[in-house]
């Protein structure tokens, strides 16, 4: 059986979108989500969906409690759908090669600190890209840096807002992530 922990920080609609495309799938899980945000949205998905769910404070994150609590479920993978904190080299060398995140741009455009969501679609509206996309990668001790493992892009005509083109984004991610983590999982499984 292959368990996934999903990190997620906001409303957690692509950590949903995971658990659904799964639910079909007997022998991949999600094992949990954990969360460093008391008001996050994806609290309530949890609670509806019946996904356990960890909440964590910065101390939690830094004294090892976090890190801990991993190696107890270990999983197959984490993915990062949405979550807003640099992970810790100590996370990464315990589960190289197994930390995946999904970024709203075509790295290495718009990546790095404070690049993230509607900070990343402003960005491709002000430059004016005729496209954006996302972008699929193992997580390493930089912002946005490791390896790329996937990417997809969508058109722009240069008349979207910054919104619509966070539709577009998530249109993008709702489709490619669920398939690329299967993927993931099949070859290292």
């Amino acid at each position: 059986m292959s368990k996934i922990v999903i990190f997620a920080s906001g409303s957690g609609s692509n950590a949903e979108n995971i658990h659904h495309y799964f639910k079909k799938i007997d022998n991949i899980e999600i094992a949990c989500i954990l969360t460093n945000k008391e008001d996050a949205g994806v609290i309530e998905r949890c609670k509806r969906l019946k996904i356990p769910l960890f909440y964590f404070n910065q101390a939690a994150y830094s004294d090892g409690s976090v890190l801990k609590l991993l190696q107890t479920i270990d999983p197959t993978l984490i993915v990062l759908a949405g979550f807003l904190r640099k992970i810790p080299v100590e996370f990464i060398s315990a589960f190289p090669s197994q930390i995946v995140n999904i970024h709203p741009a075509l790295l290495p455009k718009y990546g790095g600190k404070g690049m993230y969501g509607m900070n990343v679609h402003n960005a491709v509206k002000l430059n004016g890209d005729s496209s954006t996309g996302i972008t699929i990668h193992y997580v390493n001790g930089e912002y946005d840096e490791g390896a790329i493992i996937h990417q997809a892009q969508v058109d722009l005509n240069g008349t979207e807002t910054p919104e619509e083109i966070a539709q577009k984004v998530h249109g993008l991610e709702y489709e490619h992530f669920p398939r690329v983590i299967e993927k993931i999982l099949l070859e290292n499984g």
